[in-house]
C-alpha cells in the first residue's frame, strides 16, 4: 500500500512562486517513478512533470518547461514541485502520482493541492 499527501498549494500572485510537496509512505517499492499531474477547470488531466526516481532523469511538459522543476529528497522520501513565473494558466489541482516506470498509467495519487494564480 502507497500513501501520497501533498501539501504547498494556495493562492499566488502572477510571476509569483510557489512550491508543492508529495510525502509518500508505505511500499516505495511499489514504484520508480514520480510525477505532478493537474486538472485544470473543464480540462482532462495533464502530466506535466515526471522523475525517475532510480537515477533523477526527468520529464517535463512544454507548458512547464523552464519554469517548473521537479525533484525527490530521498532521506525524506518527498517529492517536489517548484513553481516559478506563475501564470494563470497554471490555476489547477496539482496531483502527486507514482507507478512502476514500465507501466503507462499512474495507479497511486494522492488527493490534490489547490493552485490559483491571479
Amino acid at each position: 500500500h502507497v500513501q501520497l499527501v501533498e501539501s504547498g498549494g494556495g493562492l499566488v500572485q502572477l510571476g509569483g512562486s510557489l512550491r508543492l510537496a508529495c510525502q509518500a509512505s508505505g511500499n516505495t517499492y511499489s514504484y520508480n517513478c514520480m510525477g505532478w499531474v493537474r486538472q485544470r477547470p473543464d480540462s482532462e488531466r495533464e502530466g506535466i512533470a515526471a522523475i525517475y526516481t532510480g537515477g533523477g532523469t526527468t520529464y517535463y511538459a512544454d507548458s512547464v518547461k523552464g519554469r517548473f522543476t521537479i525533484y525527490k529528497d530521498n532521506a525524506k522520501n518527498t517529492l517536489y514541485l517548484q513553481m516559478n513565473s506563475l501564470e494563470p494558466e497554471d490555476t489547477a489541482m496539482y496531483y502527486c502520482a507514482a507507478r512502476l516506470c514500465w507501466h503507462a498509467d499512474y495507479n497511486y495519487w494522492g488527493q490534490g493541492t489547490q493552485v490559483t494564480v491571479s
